[in-house]
């Protein structure tokens, strides 16, 4: 079953990190990244850029599009991970070796379904 790992963290806190400190998490997290990817367990990675370069198509009538993300929250989603997972025990501790690498923030985990074309959601 794959598995989203949703990264949240302060935005402004970890764009306030210097280059060096970015490196170094970048680096501990590239060990789990690894060993993942030796097991043929993950899937697509993603760094979002900040969430001042994003915009927000709201669905009313007629839709309305918006700068910025979609809540103003205390901490933005920053990334995720596509994992490869026996059940939802696995991904939360592959969730657990991504914290363990990454401090602070949060790290949302849900089961994704894929769609096939022909509509079939798998």
């Amino acid at each position: 079953m794959l598995y989203a790992i949703l990264c949240y963290h302060d935005e402004d806190f970890v764009g306030s990190w210097s280059k060096e400190q970015d490196e170094a998490v970048m680096k501990k997290l590239t060990v789990v990244q690894e060993k993942l990817t030796r097991q043929g367990r993950l899937g697509p990675v993603a760094r979002l850029l900040p969430t001042t370069a994003a915009a927000t198509l709201r669905k009313e009538d007629p839709p309305l599009v918006l700068d910025g993300p979609y809540a103003e929250t205390k901490e933005q989603l920053l990334g995720f991970y596509i994992v490869d997972c026996k059940n939802l025990d696995d991904a939360l501790d592959v969730a657990r070796e991504l914290g363990a690498a990454n401090p602070g923030g949060a790290y949302e985990v849900r089961p994704v379904g894929v769609f096939r074309p022909g509509g079939n959601l798998t």
